[in-house]
């Protein structure tokens, strides 16, 4: 049985000849104050209602309370907020602040129809799971909301070329697979040999920090299979605005497949992927790879060599290619690394060390996702639901990255990661007052990053411009 533990005096250590009390009794108080400016973001760029126009509502318009606009919000600000779970909202449907990022024009809920709703403006973690729990093709009696994820799709590739003044010379899209553990009996979950476990396999393409694609998939594919399929959209997207624009792809070499190359040469799209080694490649690279090993002999020091050859398969190949290999000796022995590549005119130094190696960042963005923003929180029994979790997650993650790269911008946290702009910039403590007139925060005088709010307030309000 749950217990009412809202008045229970709790009490610590003393501090000299006082007392320390604590009781949960203060009214209107939340620890999310910072959140304003998730909401400066949402407004501009009308986040919530473009993602609200992706769904389709079937419910009776004189039975609903929460649009679906309003869901979807709650939803994408709770796990921008570090609240992943739908049970989490049981309690935070009474937050009037919440309600104000929302968008509720009655933040304490007072004017709910039904009395067992009133002091909660939001909705509870019931009708957030009918949401979530939508079902594909016709609509049963519970589940009257749906979405289109193709519409989805390309919302995340608008909110992107969006977020560029002008049009870029080169852009280069990542491409990464990697696993989702999954611990139950889900729809489209398998063992995966390499990771050792069972998981799902999404991929996600990213531009720099800006997330343009996260596709669910079952593990018992090819990490490249469906990339063709899942780029053509994206990339006539961006050409459709940018004509001029140069594309770059860039993987591992789980993506160097003939498929996917030779798509690219005939749509002129360029590329850049690794190439895992085998016998053919290491001789071809045997003169540098000695040469590597003498000069670290020599200075005891890392050393690497490059060489630039054609290189074509025995059967899988319809043609040569350009291939850079890497010769490096360390101390624990020969590293080679090979990448396969269209781009004629970059020297093969750099475009290892500058152009490929780069790649390594993309892993960044995709730990954010998981662990910061819960994108593996997929525990749903349908793989069309844990699709949905994985574009909330997708959404909230867009919502940090416009803060990071216009609120943040010229500021110590312009690099930070979105767990440490969730820590020091939106959980702030405050008192929260409503009246018929305004929405008042107290925020904590002790907060340390005060003027940095402000900063990071003033450059939304310039770099923003709504609509």
């Amino acid at each position: 049985m749950q217990t009412d533990c809202t008045a229970v005096q709790l009490e610590f250590q003393g501090l000299g000849r006082r007392r320390v009390e604590a009781a949960f009794d203060a009214g209107h108080v939340t620890s999310d104050a910072g959140s304003l400016l998730l909401r400066e973001v949402a407004l501009a760029t009308k986040m919530m209602e473009r993602v609200g126009g992706c769904f389709q509502d079937a419910r009776d318009p004189s039975r609903i309370e929460h649009d679906l606009a309003s869901l979807v919000a709650q939803r994408i600000y709770g796990l921008a907020l570090g609240y992943e779970d739908l049970n989490d909202h049981d309690h935070l449907r009474s937050d009037p602040l919440l309600a104000v990022l929302v968008g509720k024009l009655d933040p304490t809920g007072q004017g709910r129809s039904r009395t067992r709703d009133r002091g909660c403006a939001l909705a509870g973690k019931s009708t957030l799971n009918r949401l979530e729990q939508t079902p594909q093709g016709d609509q049963d009696r519970y589940r009257r909301m749906s979405f289109d994820s193709g519409k989805l799709d390309r919302l995340l590739v608008d909110l992107f070329l969006e977020s560029y003044d002008h049009p870029p010379r080169q852009i280069i899209l990542d491409l990464d697979a990697t696993d989702d553990p999954v611990h139950g009996t889900q729809e489209g979950r398998f063992f995966h040999g390499y990771y050792g476990h069972y998981c799902f396999l999404p991929l996600y393409v990213f531009c720099e920090e800006h997330l343009l694609l996260a596709r669910l998939r079952p593990s018992n594919i090819d990490a490249s299979a469906g990339t063709v399929e899942e780029l053509t959209p994206i990339i006539e997207r961006i050409w459709e605005r940018w004509p001029q624009t140069q594309i770059v792809l860039r993987a591992d070499s789980g993506f160097a497949r003939e498929e996917i190359m030779a798509w690219c040469e005939a749509n002129g799209i360029d590329f850049a992927f690794g190439l895992a080694k085998n016998s053919r490649l290491i001789r071809k690279l045997a003169r540098e790879s000695k040469q590597a090993r003498k000069w670290f002999a020599r200075t005891g020091r890392a050393s690497r060599c490059f060489r630039d050859f054609s290189y074509r398969t025995l059967n899988s190949w319809s043609c040569s290619r350009r291939v850079v290999g890497k010769a490096e000796h360390l101390e624990k022995g020969s590293n080679p690394r090979f990448v396969v590549t269209s781009l004629k005119s970059v020297p093969a130094k750099a475009l290892y060390e500058d152009l490929y190696c780069a790649r390594g960042e993309m892993e960044n963005r995709i730990k954010e996702q998981q662990l910061d923003l819960f994108a593996d929180r997929t525990s749903a029994a349908t793989i069309r639901s844990n699709q949905l979790r994985l574009y909330f997650s997708s959404l909230a993650y867009v919502l940090l990255q416009y803060l990071r790269q216009v609120g943040l911008r010229g500021t110590e946290l312009a690099r930070a990661q979105c767990g440490t702009i969730r820590l020091k910039l939106l959980k702030i403590g405050a008192l929260v007052s409503v009246s018929v007139r305004r929405v008042r925060l107290r925020m904590a005088s002790g907060y340390p990053y005060a003027q940095l709010f402000a900063q990071v307030l003033d450059n939304l309000r310039h770099g923003l411009s709504p609509g």
